[in-house]
C-alpha cells in the first residue's frame, strides 16, 4: 500500500504524538496498534486468564471487537483510559509476544488500513513485518532518560503515581521483552529513517517526516 507511514520505537519515544501530527498534516488516519495489544490484554485480565498462556491471550484475539479512532472501544465499551492502566502496561509485552496474537491483529491491521486508503501506523513491527512495503518507514527513538520523563509525564497528568527512576526501570523491562520475543521482536527496518527525537521539538520531528514523505511521493 503506497499512503503508509510506519512509525515504530520503542515505549515513550513520541510515537503516539508524532503519528497524529504526521496523520493531520497529510490527511491520512492514525492507526495506533499498541492500543490493540493493550485492549486484547484488558481483555486477557478481564478473563482471568493468565497473560502466559498463549492459547488463552490466543483465544481473547480471536473473540474481541476492537473499535479505534478518537476512542478506543473493546467489545462496545470505552477502554481508552483502562487500557493505560499499570495491570495492563505490565502485562501487554507477555500477551503480544505470542504469535498467534500478533496474527490475528496484524490481519486487523493490514485491513484497517486497506479501508482507510492508507494510513500513519505507529508500533513495533509496523515496518518490518505489518507494512514491508510501506511508502515511509521512521524508526523513532529518544535517550532512556527522555523517555522515562515523558512516560512520567503521561501517567501524572492521568493522575497515576510515576517514580521516573520506576518508570525508568519499567521501560528497559518492556525494551528486553519487546526486543528479545521470538515474534516480530522490536528492530528497525533495515530501509528505515532513524529519527532521535531526544533534543527535538515535535514540530521539528514531525515536519521532517512530512518532508521526507511527500519527497517520497513526488518521484514515485
Amino acid at each position: 500500500m503506497s499512503r503508509v507511514v510506519a512509525i515504530d520505537g520503542p515505549a515513550g519515544s513520541g510515537k503516539s504524538t508524532v503519528a497524529r501530527a504526521v496523520a493531520a498534516a497529510l490527511g491520512l488516519e492514525v492507526l495506533d496498534t499498541g492500543a490493540m495489544y493493550r485492549a486484547v490484554t484488558l481483555a486477557v485480565l478481564a478473563a482471568g486468564a493468565d497473560p502466559a498462556d498463549p492459547e488463552a491471550c490466543a483465544a481473547a484475539a480471536r473473540s474481541v471487537r476492537i473499535d479505534l479512532g478518537a476512542r478506543v472501544v473493546l467489545d462496545g465499551r470505552d477502554v481508552t483510559e483502562a487500557i493505560r492502566g499499570p495491570e495492563v502496561t505490565a502485562a501487554v509485552s507477555a500477551v503480544s509476544a505470542h504469535p498467534a496474537v500478533r496474527e490475528v491483529l496484524v490481519g486487523h491491521q493490514r485491513a484497517w488500513a486497506e479501508a482507510h486508503g492508507g494510513a500513519v501506523v505507529e508500533g513495533r513491527d509496523i515496518g518490518t513485518v505489518v507494512f514491508p512495503h510501506a511508502a515511509l518507514k521512521v524508526f523513532l527513538t529518544a535517550s532512556d532518560e527522555e523517555r522515562a520523563r515523558r512516560r512520567a509525564r503521561d501517567e501524572a497528568a492521568a493522575d497515576r503515581t510515576a517514580d521516573v527512576a520506576a518508570v525508568q526501570a519499567d521501560l528497559a523491562r518492556r525494551d528486553r521483552l519487546d526486543a528479545g520475543r521470538a515474534a516480530s521482536p522490536l528492530v528497525a527496518a533495515p530501509d528505515a529513517v532513524p529519527v532521535d527525537s531526544t533534543d527535538r521539538t515535535i514540530d521539528d520531528v514531525v515536519r521532517s517526516i512530512v518532508d521526507e514523505f511527500r519527497r517520497r511521493e513526488a518521484v514515485a
